[in-house]
């Protein structure tokens, strides 16, 4: 078996916007066999079939028809998603003050801010150019330092000791791209496009773009025995990765009654209210297509196969901090290392029940696992998944889940070397 870290490591890198990381999944996908489909197509579909579909490049929909119609064996669903908090380019993004030339950028999702200073920061999303038929869309990544937000001099702020920092989202999270008279923004990218060799284009045909900035810094594994890695974007690259892994792993001669399905969604950081979030219809869409496709006779197929389906939705949990203790409920302090965290809440943050959540530690204890929980402090508002927006949108029972992990929404993150394998063989297990 591959080295599932170096391999997580990798594909974190190799995806520094939701658009690139959708790129990767569909990559590994292609090499296993998975054939993309069309929305606009008629779907002809099998037990056996394997397909995935893209839509607005930053969602992705992978399935495996299983042995049964979907009618008579359900689903098997894996969720995750494929943004992060960062800091976006705004459409009119040039500014220049006081000899410098910057970029103009908002806040996406719940960014800690202090994190994205004195970073070496680097821009990648999707941009709109011509094409032969019309406008198309193209991925870029400029992998290289281009950006910086300086920090304030403490001498010019001593009272920052005291009183910490305070940074205003318009005014201090403005990044120097260069010195007053340097190349705007658009001339920038259509000269990394032809450097790249990706599309001979002048500035003036740059139609669009969403671009956002990462840290240039790559992944990493660290600790006195190599206990952690060190990333940029693990929520929630991290249960991507897995999800993909456990599709393509749990592949095998024994095709399973029930349908696979693992559905990657955009926009889960500020709402998953779009087109391509969770919120969406586009896992309704394609389930309701498959069972069209399959359930050939068969009364009521898509409700039978509704009712008959289970949703793992798999996103980073919070370890306990240890300097931080007294932010957790005491007896729900997740540990890096220790293994994968159910996610609860009554108040249906999370979407687990008694149910799902038997079933999930039934299935660690067929791989010997101990899973860990997490329950937010009575006091402290606990944050949401796309698990119960999935779960209403669909009508099945789900389970939230997650690796657990530090500096969550930072511009770069901590986790557990150990806890990658883990999820991965009890993700397998979820889809065999």
């Amino acid at each position: 078996m591959k080295d599932l870290v170096a391999d997580l490591l990798a594909f974190i890198d190799r995806s520094p916007s939701p658009y690139h990381a959708v790129s990767e999944a569909e990559r590994r996908l292609r090499a296993a066999d998975y054939t993309r489909i069309n929305e606009v197509d008629v779907w002809e579909l099998a037990p056996g079939s394997k397909a995935y579909i893209v839509r607005g490049e930053g969602s992705v929909i992978a399935f495996h028809v299983g042995e049964a119609m979907p009618a008579k064996g359900g689903y098997r669903i894996i969720g995750a998603h494929t943004d992060s908090p960062n800091l976006r380019v705004k459409p009119v993004s040039d500014v220049t003050a006081h000899g410098y030339n910057q970029l103009a950028v908002e806040v996406y999702g719940g960014v800690l801010l202090p994190t994205w200073l004195d970073r070496d920061l680097s821009l990648a999303g999707r941009i709109t150019i011509p094409g032969p038929d019309g406008p198309r869309v193209v991925l870029l990544d400029f992998a290289r330092p281009l950006l910086r937000v300086p920090n304030l001099a403490i001498h010019l702020q001593p009272e920052v000791r005291s009183e910490g920092m305070k940074l205003n989202e318009q005014r201090h999270l403005v990044p120097v791209s260069g010195l007053e008279g340097g190349p705007k923004l658009r001339e920038l990218v259509a000269t990394e496009l032809r450097a790249q060799e990706i599309a001979d284009v002048g500035s003036d045909e740059i139609f669009a773009f969403e671009l956002m900035a990462y840290d240039t810094q790559p992944a990493s594994v660290s600790g006195a025995r190599g206990e952690f890695i060190h990333a940029a974007r693990l929520d929630n690259l991290a249960s991507c990765h897995a999800a993909v892994e456990a599709l393509i792993l749990s592949d095998d001669d024994n095709l399973p009654q029930f349908t696979r399905v693992v559905a990657l969604y955009d926009h889960e950081e500020v709402g998953s209210r779009s087109a391509t979030g969770a919120a969406g219809s586009i896992l309704a869409d394609t389930l309701e297509r498959v069972s069209a496709s399959v359930n050939v006779g068969e009364p009521q197929g898509h409700k039978r196969a509704l009712a008959n389906s289970i949703l793992v939705s798999a996103d980073m949990a919070h370890a306990v901090h240890p300097n931080y203790a007294e932010k957790h409920e005491a007896s729900h302090r997740p540990v890096i290392g220790k293994g994968p965290v159910i996610k609860v809440n009554s108040n249906q943050s999370y979407a687990t029940d008694a149910v799902t959540s038997g079933m999930f530690v039934s299935l660690c204890q067929e791989k010997g696992i101990e899973p860990q929980y997490f329950v937010s402090r009575s006091d402290i508002r606990c944050g949401s998944t796309i698990g119960p927006i999935m779960a209403a949108r669909l009508g099945v029972r789900a389970i939230d889940v997650g690796n657990p992990m530090l500096s969550m929404h930072s511009c770069r993150e901590m986790a557990g070397a150990s806890d990658v394998q883990p999820m991965v063989d009890v993700l397998c297990a979820f889809l065999s």
